[in-house]
């Protein structure tokens, strides 16, 4: 419609004339004369402008008919400039507008929409008296303000219309549920069946739509049975809307039988059922349907093509994916925008990066907001954070305002600047409060560690659906902060938010901190049980994950066995599990049968078995999987994976292959290196080369405590003081404080904390005398205090006591006497166990008879009748041959008191023997000479063989 038609019009909507026109021309317009043609004979329905010409020869009583039938023509055809503009020139004539009329303009003005004009009419409605008399300008009315997202406007006109019809209500119910008020689009389906209205195809149609938005799989169930009931079961289009809410409900089963009922299928409802069966993550049966049924569909549309390349996408099929952009190609869709969008989404999501660039670039005059949310997100996915960030810069350029999904895949990207800067573009265009992008805002803070960020965005969020609750737990679970995480579960819980696998799988994540209580998980799994997602993969990788990293390695065990399906995650978290709980074998083992499963395995995989074959001292085959990670897999390794293999000849002294090593890294070795070969410095006194470890230590990381404690610990094994007292002045001047060591247990729920000498508990009284009780009982079995742990210049007395403090022992003594006999104990330490204490625990755990668990900043040692999981490969230092000696637990006494009088009478025996053999040849010896020989003889066969039977049996 032209400028001078729309002014016209407006004048006339509002009662005045707003255009001056000539006098000729209004007398031509007023000028009516008599014709003998009727309308019917003059106009061509096929041909609208040609109705203009007998239009003019119409009388003026027939006037209104006539403009009416151009009008509807026009409004068929979708001409609405010309509808406008016929409607202007019908009022200027002085044309009465009659219900019918008003009825199809505001249809039009609907479809535009504009709310202005709308409004307008809406007053010419009022001003003629159509807006009450007449059901249909009424129900035009309400389809107009909610075709212009006007909904109250729409609903004020619905209750203030007199009469209803079908075509009324349907109206509203589909305004409503476009405007996703779905739990008003229930309530007034039920108040219009309550009022006698029978519902038509179409108002089945909009209630399953919001049905279908819901997930509300009773109501859908409610509105099939009366869509029975009311005869529209065959209608195909209520049968595509039945389709979509079974699949959206996750009743796939169902939706397959709504389709395999169906007598007669449009493309809509292939097209409904592949995409159900795609949100239901049956991408091969969808990809299956749509060959079995290429006779059957026939020409496929756009909506067919984005279907089926979004299933190719899923599955990376990229070969199907140049099948069908060849397919696109030949039927003319390559200048549709939802087409070429999806394929360059499949593209992207199958790594070729470079052929989705060149068809967004091929789509200049489509790009919206779509198409430029798909190539962003393929960047990210593809590791190009630089281009996304590019790519979102000139979207902005181009006028192009990003939606939610843009926002989300934005904060995706691994970059620390982003989240404050779209968290910045988020606020200023009111994003903030929606659910989607709330959740990656919160998620992009924690993942950088920004907790309080991401709660006080989760608390902006206003309608919090479980997506966002699971991301704040995930949140929690990062930060290590079990408390919050419970807290926040059972806020949840209270809100009436039931939560599925991934927040459960968050819950048992935060379980998992070293903080955490150690029945707090098992809490967790009982919850993932009543829900029944035990199951799920998520949860029970998650279940072997916390229980392995609390040092129920068993249960870890049993939770991996009974996994139907295991991914990625459950193989090297048992994998992991085993090799930190010291059972290398066991983790060689399980790597293996991950291998022959035909698993992708990762560098996180490698990881966990070359840490199981360093602390069991396994050189060779560290190596070995090493070289078969870089080789075979083609795994680069990282820098956790060379301060591994540090360790792992480091720990069997093997210090010159370490150097080595470290030389030929492919990049800088890090802190996390240097530190490993600091502390094998420490263990084999290795003075030299430690004070070279440190100084690079020191250059990267100058305010870490532990390489200054470490520096000093080694100048003090090797006897050198003033070069200790140098480092602690050193770390004085640097104001760098040395981490307290703090070892804490849980009893009853409640965790109880301990530092050396730490006299501050209510027990601490009884918790020394327990101590002093243990250490007399210890010393009664053969145990002498290994003063050498204690690098300290001070009397002897002064380090035992130094070492009878340990909060490892002051844990260990709690736990003794808080605990009923026999009941496990588990310890964990922030620093690591010294060998005068391991050796402690070994003892404790065999006289008291209970199994001891000890977690510190290293590995878990598992203390049982006398001996540690660890076998004593640990990274602390050993204690030296005659320390050794005198640390004999009670076992080993008990044996070797049998084992001598064994020897002795073996001995006894011989020599009995050998006597009877003597004494039988003494009576054929009849010469003296012949007898001492003889004696001689026997005396040395004697000696000999209890010789040999000490050495090689009881050596």
């Amino acid at each position: 419609m032209t400028p001078r038609t729309a002014a016209a019009l407006s004048g006339l909507l509002r009662g005045k004339n707003a255009v001056n026109l000539a006098p000729e021309q209004v007398s031509k317009l007023l000028a009516t004369r008599a014709s003998p043609a009727r309308v019917e004979d003059g106009v061509c329905l096929r041909d609208p402008p040609g109705a203009r010409y007998p239009l003019d020869e119409i009388p003026r009583r027939d006037a209104a008919e006539g403009a009416n039938r151009v009008l509807f023509d026009y409004a068929r055809r979708g001409m609405v400039p010309e509808v406008l503009d016929q409607f202007s020139v019908a009022r200027r004539g002085g044309v009465l507008v009659d219900s019918a009329t008003l009825s199809c303009v505001l249809k039009v003005c609907g479809s535009v929409p504009d709310r202005v004009l709308g409004e307008q009419l809406h007053c010419l409605c009022v001003k003629c008296g159509h807006d009450r008399g007449e059901v249909s300008a009424g129900t035009s009315l309400v389809d107009m303000y909610m075709k212009c997202g006007s909904v109250c406007e729409g609903i004020e006109v619905f209750e203030g219309m007199p009469k209803k019809n079908v075509v009324t209500w349907t109206s509203l119910l589909t305004g409503c549920a476009h405007a996703q008020m779905h739990s008003e689009v229930m309530a007034l389906f039920f108040r219009m069946r309550a009022e006698g209205i029978w519902p038509n195809p179409f108002t089945f149609a909009s209630v399953l739509s919001a049905v279908a938005s819901q997930g509300a799989l009773d109501l859908g169930q409610r509105v099939h049975a009366q869509s029975v009931k009311f005869g529209c079961r065959s209608t195909m289009f209520v049968c595509n809307s039945l389709m979509n809410m079974y699949a959206k409900c996750g009743l796939v089963e169902d939706a397959k039988a709504v389709f395999n009922w169906m007598e007669t299928r449009d493309m809509v409802s292939w097209n409904t059922l592949m995409a159900g069966l795609q949100l239901n993550e049956c991408e091969l049966e969808a990809l299956q349907l749509f060959h079995e049924s290429r006779a059957t569909m026939g020409k496929m549309t756009q909506s067919t093509y984005a279907t089926v390349i979004k299933l190719c996408a899923n599955l990376k099929q990229l070969a199907l994916a140049r099948q069908l952009h060849s397919c696109v190609l030949k039927h003319g869709f390559h200048l549709t925008g939802n087409v070429m969008t999806a394929l360059a989404d499949a593209y992207s999501k199958c790594g070729e990066l470079a052929d989705a660039l060149n068809i967004f670039s091929m789509t200049t005059g489509s790009r919206n907001v779509v198409s430029w949310t798909a190539i962003i997100s393929g960047c990210i996915q593809n590791g190009d954070i630089p281009l996304a960030v590019v790519l979102f810069s000139r979207m902005r350029e181009d006028r192009v305002m990003p939606n939610e999904f843009t926002y989300s895949a934005m904060l995706k990207a691994s970059l620390s600047i982003l989240p404050p800067q779209i968290h910045a573009q988020v606020i200023k265009t009111n994003y903030q409060h929606i659910p989607s992008v709330g959740t990656a805002l919160l998620a992009s803070y924690s993942k950088f560690g920004s907790t309080e960020d991401a709660l006080s965005i989760f608390k902006m969020i206003e309608q919090k659906d479980v997506v966002a609750w699971s991301a704040m737990l995930s949140c929690h679970a990062q930060a290590g902060d079990c408390e919050g995480a419970t807290y926040l579960f059972n806020k949840m819980a209270i809100q009436g938010i039931k939560p599925n696998e991934f927040t459960i799988s968050s819950a048992i994540d935060a379980c998992a901190c070293p903080s955490a209580g150690v029945d707090q998980g098992r809490q967790f799994h009982a919850i993932s049980i009543k829900y029944r997602y035990h199951d799920a993969i998520c949860v029970s990788s998650a279940l072997v994950s916390m229980y392995s990293r609390k040092g129920n390695i068993d249960s870890a065990q049993i939770v991996f066995e009974r996994q139907t399906d295991r991914d990625l995650v459950s193989w090297n978290s048992m994998i992991s599990g085993y090799a930190q709980h010291g059972y290398s074998m066991k983790a060689i083992e399980t790597f293996r049968q991950m291998e022959a499963s035909g698993i992708q395995m990762d560098g996180v995989t490698f990881l966990a078995v070359i840490m199981g074959c360093t602390h069991n001292g396994l050189v060779v085959e560290g190596q070995q999987y090493f070289d078969s990670m870089v080789r075979d897999h083609k795994i680069n390794p990282t820098m956790e994976h060379y301060a591994c293999m540090v360790d792992l000849y480091s720990r069997a002294g093997k210090l010159d292959e370490t150097m080595s090593l470290i030389r030929d890294m492919p990049f800088p070795a890090g802190a996390m290196v240097w530190r490993t070969l600091l502390g094998a410095c420490r263990v084999h006194k290795n003075v030299e080369l430690g004070k070279f470890a440190a100084d690079k230590l020191l250059s990267l990381e100058p305010h870490d405590s532990s390489t200054y404690v470490l520096l000093s610990n080694i100048y003090a094994a090797a006897g050198k003081w003033k070069e200790r007292d140098e480092v602690r002045k050193l770390m004085d001047s640097r104001k760098v404080k040395k981490e307290a060591g703090c070892s804490w247990i849980q009893i009853k729920n409640k965790v109880h904390s301990f530092i050396a000498f730490d006299k501050s508990h209510p027990m601490s009284d009884q918790i020394y005398k327990k101590l002093k009780v243990i250490i007399t009982r210890l010393k009664q079995d053969g145990y002498s205090p290994n003063t050498s742990f204690v690098l300290h210049d001070i009397a002897e007395d002064q380090k035992e006591a130094m070492l009878v403090a340990h909060s490892e022992r002051l844990a260990l003594a709690f736990g003794l006497i808080a605990t009923p006999p026999g009941t496990p104990l588990q310890i964990v330490k922030n620093l690591r166990v010294c060998g005068d204490c391991h050796m402690v625990m070994k003892m404790v755990s065999m006289i008291e008879d209970r199994e001891i668990i000890m977690r510190d900043c290293s590995r878990f040692h598992h203390f049982n009748g006398g001996a540690c999981s660890c076998g004593d490969e640990q990274t602390h230092e050993k204690a030296p041959p005659e320390a050794q000696l005198h640390c004999t637990s009670q076992i080993q006494v008990v044996v070797l008191i049998p084992v001598e009088f064994l020897r002795w009478v073996i001995i006894i025996l011989l020599g009995g023997a050998s006597s009877w053999v003597i004494s039988l040849n003494l009576k054929e010896c009849t010469e003296g000479a012949d007898m001492m020989v003889l004696i001689a003889s026997a005396a040395v066969l004697q000696f000999a063989v209890a010789l040999f039977i000490k050495v090689f049996f009881f050596a």
